[in-house]
């Protein structure tokens, strides 16, 4: 069978298991839609979270950005993998006793205030969309290459698929959906790693076969990067600050990734799906290890798509490239546009005025013929006329191929089975679609419980809330769908903003509300304005203004750190100058806090039940 077929039979097989249990699980009343009933069992549930967290930033693109950063691309493994164990032990049991159904809940609750619960609502509803857009991207991505349609095409068949099963079955039908997704992506990125380290260096764990040395070489697979890259002129690839990634960044980039996972409201909910406190617990442990088993692979599937990618692509003739390289260039995700000598050509440093690789994920298929036609006519007339297309594409940013190709481009540059390729399909679309819809729950329940329940209508009927969160979906995966179609980067960087605004936005509220008896509903809605507007204003301006990195250097992805300290900063500032909560929160902080079983935690439970 050939690829597309593949793709075809795996993709429908899962979309279809997908479909079924969103039906089987479908729901009827608002507890079930919100937080599944609170009856999920906790290694499943850590098995969703791990499927809702891994991303397609974690299975399309981090891989990708190690693979072009070496080692200190490993900073966004340990930021996101570090706030899990932050998650788990400082907020995770606190809020599950809680008991609320979102996070703008707590927040409005605790500090007294529906402007508070509309601040943390439009704080969520800013971060998830910023997240989602690097999940429709991935879902485009995957659609365009495997199955042959346009990337916008690609986007609305995930638009299509995330609406049926996120409105019919709500936070029940999508935590089953997101366990069945956990197993797909996590077979689909071991088995191509497996089979290429055993290919490349004959061991079976991926882990080993990063670091053995390769068949016929006898020299380390990391030597030989080291190598490659000298020869070429970019820097060292096992080198641990290159770039603009100097300490301070390092640092700041992986805080903010950090406190941004232990403030991201999608993954807070899940902790309230479960039973007790303690299944909340071993829900953070099982879905810290469910997480490990991709996380310590990704590395190694790093360096062996970069080894393919050079060895395949560098000083080739036009009629020597790879078959891998001709399916994705159809995408427009890499192209090559040649200077004259009919070889394809890859540098870096000073030497980065040779490179004729490119990436143009920024443009249309037809912009991308287009310039290819202008490009050759530029050629042939000597430069008289027609267009430079590779300085067109350096002065756009686009040099380089994609980094969100690599993962999934990595089994057919080693030459796997078709089976195999195609699996890395479905996988890749499991891992966008699984957090996509539990964005778009977040999204839903901010405007629908929140705002709709909460501050307009507190006598709205079950039959109401449910009709208005389902309504607020659909509008939800529209403009999610909008935002893969025009992305504000590629997978990996999108996916960073989204944690720096949670950790300037929601961690220090959500910290000091559930540690803190003193602060109140000033201080801490103060704290989350100065938190979220500083670092959005700076990520745009950095992005899209051609601002520079004026704070410390740190670039864009780690200024939520910054952000974070403002928020704390400006919240502590000024708690001193405003009363205490009522003593009613003041009793519902201390039960919080209090060990379960022991305390008022039956009266918060009953007065918390809306």
């Amino acid at each position: 069978m050939s690829i597309k077929a593949w793709t075809f039979l795996f993709v429908g097989l899962s979309f279809s298991l997908y479909l079924l249990i969103a039906w089987r699980a479908r729901v009827h009343d608002t507890k079930g839609f919100y937080v599944a009933g609170q009856g999920v069992p906790a290694a499943a549930n850590g098995m969703a979270t791990a499927a809702d967290w891994m991303s397609a930033a974690s299975f399309i693109s981090m891989a990708g950005i190690i693979s072009f950063m070496g080692y200190a691309g490993g900073v966004y493994l340990m930021g996101w993998t570090g706030g899990y164990v932050l998650l788990t032990l400082l907020l995770a049991p606190y809020l599950r006793k809680f008991g609320h159904f979102t996070v703008p809940d707590f927040i409005g609750d605790r500090f007294e205030s529906n402007i508070a619960r509309l601040v943390a609502v439009l704080c969520a509803i800013f971060v998830s969309f910023t997240y989602v857009a690097g999940q429709m991207r991935g879902v485009g991505i995957v659609f365009s290459r495997f199955l042959e349609v346009d990337i916008n095409v690609g986007v609305m068949i995930g638009m299509a698929i995330v609406f049926v099963y996120a409105t019919l079955g709500g936070m029940k039908g999508i935590t089953w959906t997101q366990v069945a997704q956990y197993w797909v992506l996590i077979t689909a990125f071991l088995i191509p790693a497996i089979a290429i380290s055993i290919k490349l260096t004959g061991h079976t764990l991926p882990q080993v076969g990063m670091g053995a040395s390769l068949l016929g070489e006898g020299m380390p697979l990391l030597d030989k990067l080291d190598q490659i890259h000298a020869d070429l002129g970019f820097s060292s690839y096992t080198e641990a600050f290159v770039g603009r990634w100097d300490k301070i960044n390092v640092f700041s980039t992986a805080l903010a990734l950090m406190v941004g996972t232990a403030g991201l409201p999608h993954v807070i909910v899940r902790f309230y799906t479960v039973k007790t406190v303690d299944a909340a617990r071993w829900s953070g442990f099982w879905a810290l290890f469910f997480i490990a088993l991709l996380y310590l692979t990704a590395p190694a599937t790093a360096a062996f798509a970069r080894y393919y990618m050079i060895d395949s692509l560098h000083e080739k003739r036009a009629d020597e490239l790879p078959s891998w390289y001709q399916s994705w260039s159809q995408t427009g995700l890499v192209m090559w546009l040649d200077d004259g000598d009919g070889r394809v050509q890859y540098y870096g440093g000073e030497k980065a005025e040779r490179n004729e690789i490119f990436r143009s994920g920024k443009l249309s298929s037809a912009a991308v013929a287009e310039l290819r036609a202008q490009h050759a006519t530029w050629l042939n007339t000597g430069g008289r006329s027609g267009v430079d297309g590779r300085k067109q594409l350096r002065e756009l940013g686009l040099s380089g191929p994609d980094r969100d190709i690599i993962v999934l481009a990595t089994p057919e540059m080693a030459g796997l089975a078709s089976w195999i390729i195609a699996l890395m399909a479905a996988g890749g679309l499991a891992a966008a679609l699984s957090t996509a819809s539990g964005l778009l729950l977040v999204i839903s329940s901010s405007v629908a419980h929140d705002v709709y329940y909460r501050v307009m209508r507190p006598d709205a009927t079950e039959a109401q809330r449910l009709r208005v969160g389902r309504s607020v979906i659909g509008l939800a995966v529209v403009v999610a769908g909008l935002f893969g179609i025009f992305p504000p980067g590629f997978v990996s960087q999108v996916v960073a903003f989204a944690f720096g605004l949670a950790a300037a936005s929601f961690f220090p509220a959500i910290t000091l509300g559930i540690f803190s008896k003193r602060v109140s509903t000033v201080p801490a809605v103060a704290g989350m304005l100065m938190g979220i507007g500083f670092t959005a204003a700076y990520i745009l301006g950095s992005v899209y203004g051609g601002m520079p990195n004026w704070c410390f250097g740190i670039g864009p992805q780690g200024i939520g750190s910054v952000g974070m300290l403002l928020n704390f900063a400006t919240t502590l500032a000024l708690t001193p100058f405003f009363a205490a909560p009522s003593a009613e929160v003041q009793r519902m902080v201390d039960a919080i806090r209090e060990p379960e079983g022991v305390g008022p935690a039956v009266v918060i439970e009953a007065a918390i039940d809306h």
